[in-house]
C-alpha cells in the first residue's frame, strides 16, 4: 500500500534502524522509544490491524509474527530479566499507523496497568 508508512520501510522506500529481517516480517527501532529498548515488528505485506488478522490465511501471519518478535526479543538479550509485546487496535486501542505491529519492548521493569 503506496501511502502506508510501514508498507514504505518495509519496501525500503523510507529508512529505518532495522534490527532484523525475513522474507515475511521485518523489525526496526521505534523513533519514539517507550522503552530502553523499543522495536517495532511488522508483516512485510499490509494488513491493517490485529482485527484484520481473523481473515481466512491470516493465522500464518499473526503466528509468524509472534514468533519473530520473540527471535528479536532474543537477538536483544531480553529473555533473561524479560519483555513486552504490544499489540494496539485502532485509535482508542492506541494504534497510530494503520499497518499491525507488534511493540517489543524491554531494557526496564514493565508496570502494570500499562496505560
Amino acid at each position: 500500500m503506496s501511502d502506508c508508512l510501514f508498507c514504505r520501510i518495509a519496501a525500503g522506500e523510507i529508512p529505518a534502524n532495522v534490527v532484523a529481517r525475513t522474507a515475511d516480517a521485518m523489525a526496526f527501532h521505534d523513533i519514539n522509544p517507550q522503552a530502553p529498548t523499543h522495536v517495532l515488528v511488522i508483516p512485510t505485506e499490509h494488513v491493517a490491524g490485529p482485527a484484520d488478522l481473523v481473515a481466512p490465511g491470516r493465522e500464518r501471519v499473526a503466528g509468524s509474527l509472534l514468533q519473530f518478535a520473540a527471535q528479536v526479543a532474543h537477538q536483544l538479550g531480553l529473555v533473561a530479566t524479560g519483555y513486552r509485546l504490544v499489540l494496539n487496535q485502532g485509535v482508542d486501542g492506541g494504534q497510530s499507523v494503520g499497518h499491525v505491529h507488534v511493540h517489543v519492548l524491554g531494557g526496564r521493569r514493565m508496570t502494570w496497568p500499562p496505560g
